[in-house]
């Protein structure tokens, strides 16, 4: 049994092609998921350092202002 493919056929796609392509993202969910996880330390390591290095530079404008008032 051939089943020929119609123009309709692929503007529309079918039920089951549709729950296929949904499988298919819900089995690489959990991959892909495993690779995020691996960043977010760094992300987390460099989120202080960057509040630090505000915080530096404000105490600095703030030296200047002082400064230049006087």
């Amino acid at each position: 049994m051939t089943t020929s493919m119609t123009p309709t056929d692929l503007t529309h796609p079918s039920t089951e092609t549709c729950s296929l392509h949904e499988a298919l993202a819900r089995a690489q969910m959990p991959g892909r998921l495993g690779e995020a996880h691996p960043s977010r330390p760094s992300t987390e390591r460099t989120w202080p350092a960057r509040l630090g290095r505000r915080a530096e530079q404000a105490a600095h404008q703030a030296r200047l202002a002082l400064a230049r008032a006087l």
